[in-house]
């Protein structure tokens, strides 16, 4: 009989941007997920599940015109009208609050999780599927939920393992406030040479667009760093239409530091990722071993509105595999969980004992064959008539449980 080779990867490619997750990735997602979603949960979030896709008209509504590019449509076949796979939970959430939750008392505290499909942007973005857990805060205004948003990212990046980490805050504000008096044209302009961090840039693009405020302007990549960044921003734009956001950001700071959360904390004045998008406080988190942020948030007091309802809101989400490239550069890989092959039959007690404990555990016919499997589908250990074995090197060691397994039961 000929033997069939397996097929190639390539003889079943996937689309541009999707990809597999085998066990042992799958698996490392999910307890980070879990790590996060469970540390959101202990603060009072409750979580939300959104359907996968929306009619296109709800995104919109919650995110402007969206670039075809930059999401995936289709037609619902039973409606007929234009449907698109979610590029961010967030419209989805302020759907829910303003139509299914109207009738309880805010501040409505929400966790979601999930995937979203975005289109891959730079070099640092392999994928499209972004797997998230968010959090969206309604109903308190002002540096009060931004605080408690700000501090419940840091504990959840400390609980999914990571200590080192910076969270960079800024306020939309500031550029709007300063580029207000512009034309659209001249105002897209001068936020991409922000955005690239370039004083020279945007001196040109200044002057090309005749700004009023060219020289607060050109000032702002340069006003990033601690406190002492921020107050002198605060001096520097004193005179011109951002005094007030400038100010705000530097309350925040100050709010944030007296949590405790001074070692994490930078601030940049010049921040224009999301700016027509949030109305006040934004902020991302970052981490080395991964090319962009790992987490970002901020205040869209707007959101709701659109839906009808007019509440403050804000939030954030976790990048999960962002997380994951962060822990793995630092070499901090979570300790993988118990899971034991038991040399036995199939209905050997001691897989119910096992189980009962929250432990994973299969049965194998003999020794040899339970050496040969497990570490090749992620089991730890194999228990052999009482005696423990690790998995991955075959030797012979204590029991790794804080009492002993049951006996076999009787065949």
């Amino acid at each position: 009989m000929p033997v069939v080779s397996a097929p190639s990867a390539l003889e079943h490619p996937l689309p541009s941007g999707m990809r597999d997750l085998l066990p042992e990735e799958a698996a490392a997602r999910r307890n980070l997920s879990r790590q996060v979603l469970g540390c959101v949960e202990l603060a009072g979030y409750a979580l939300v599940t959104p359907p996968v896709f929306e009619f296109a008209e709800v995104l919109e509504r919650g995110l402007g015109t969206l670039d075809p590019a930059d999401v995936l449509r289709f037609v619902e076949p039973e409606s007929g009208e234009v449907a698109a796979l979610r590029p961010d939970m967030t419209p989805q959430i302020a759907r829910i609050v303003a139509t299914r939750l109207r009738g309880r008392p805010p501040p409505l505290r929400l966790a979601y999780e999930g995937t979203v499909l975005r289109r891959r942007s730079g070099r640092a973005r392999k994928h499209r599927q972004i797997p998230q857990v968010g959090v969206e805060l309604a109903g308190v205004s002002g540096p009060l939920g931004d605080v408690e948003l700000i501090a419940l990212l840091a504990d959840a990046l400390s609980k999914a393992g990571l200590d080192r980490f910076t969270i960079d805050v800024g306020d939309s504000g500031v550029v709007r406030a300063l580029l207000a008096p512009l034309s659209g044209a001249h105002r897209e302009r001068i936020t991409e040479a922000l955005a690239r961090k370039d004083p020279s840039d945007v001196a040109s693009a200044c002057a090309a667009a005749g700004a009023p405020f060219a020289d607060a302007l050109t000032s702002l990549p340069g006003l990033h760093g601690g406190r002492g960044a921020l107050v002198e921003g605060v001096a520097r734009l004193a005179e011109t239409p951002a005094a007030l956001p400038a100010q705000r950001l530097l309350a925040l700071f100050d709010a944030v530091v007296a949590c405790g959360l001074g070692a994490h904390l930078t601030a940049d004045f010049g921040e224009v990722r999301g700016f027509a998008y949030y109305t006040a406080t934004v902020f991302h988190a970052y981490a080395a071993g991964t090319g962009d942020a790992i987490a970002s948030g901020g205040r869209y007091d707007e959101l709701l509105g659109r839906f009808g309802w007019d509440l403050p809101a804000a939030g954030f989400a976790v990048d999960i595999d962002r997380v994951g490239e962060a822990l793995a550069a630092v070499g901090a890989i979570p300790r993988p969980a118990l899971r034991v092959v038991v040399v036995g039959a199939a209905d050997d007690v001691r897989l119910r004992d096992l189980r009962a404990r929250g432990i994973a555990a299969v049965s194998a016919s003999d020794r040899g064959a339970a050496l040969a499997w497990a570490p090749a589908w992620g089991f730890t250990h194999v228990l052999d008539s009482g005696h423990w074995v690790d998995a991955q090197n075959g030797t012979a060691i204590a029991s790794p449980l804080s009492e002993p397994a049951g006996g076999r039961a009787e065949t």
